[in-house]
């Protein structure tokens, strides 16, 4: 099966490098023109977590193609650091703290790293798997929950933070039921 995995456009809060997670920001005017300038590969099926941003993409990049909702696909809950950037947080001794542990630390008030990865792993799997047998799937997700897919079941295997991408980025790849692999990425 063909993948796509395309992170969302560009927002606001994305722009100023905002932790934005659970905030559930439009896309900026900035972020539209970078997707409506890309091309993009068709698929007969288009999935996307429910947050605006991811929908507005899937329906600019994808217009003929109804977006089906897997809510599991939300962004990270970044907690006390949701809307900041790092100008905002230096100086914060529980920032200091999640960098320190390479961001494997629970956001105070919010989501441990690890559950939501495997929170985004989950979903993917039932996402597959009640398509399976679609040939082609794009998926319009956070970039947190791509690093998450990535990492765990692309090969050869690199670590969640060597998959990051920019907005409106991505990867082309070929599922075979357990595993990705990587056809090309889109810049």
């Amino acid at each position: 099966m063909k993948i796509v995995f395309i992170r969302h456009g560009a927002t606001a809060g994305n722009l100023e490098k905002r932790y934005i997670g659970k905030t559930d920001e439009p896309l900026c005017d900035h972020g539209i023109r970078q997707l409506e300038i890309k091309k993009y590969p068709s698929v007969r099926r288009v999935i996307s977590s429910p947050m605006k941003r991811c929908i507005q993409t899937a329906k600019l990049i994808y217009p003929s193609a109804e977006p089906i909702i897997f809510n599991d696909f939300r962004e990270c809950d970044f907690g006390d650091f949701e809307g900041k950037n790092y100008s905002d947080l230096k100086g914060n001794s529980c920032y200091q703290k999640w960098i320190d542990s390479g961001g494997e630390l629970m956001f105070p008030n919010g989501e441990l790293p690890l559950n939501f990865r495997q929170r985004s792993c989950d979903e993917f799997i039932r996402a597959v798997n009640a398509f399976e047998n679609a040939d082609s799937i794009a998926f319009v997700v956070h970039g947190g929950t791509i690093m998450s897919v990535m990492s765990e079941y692309a090969l050869p295997k690199h670590s969640y933070y060597d998959y990051q991408i920019a907005n409106g980025c991505g990867y082309v790849t070929e599922w075979d039921g357990k595993t990705i692999k990587i056809l090309s990425e889109l810049i």
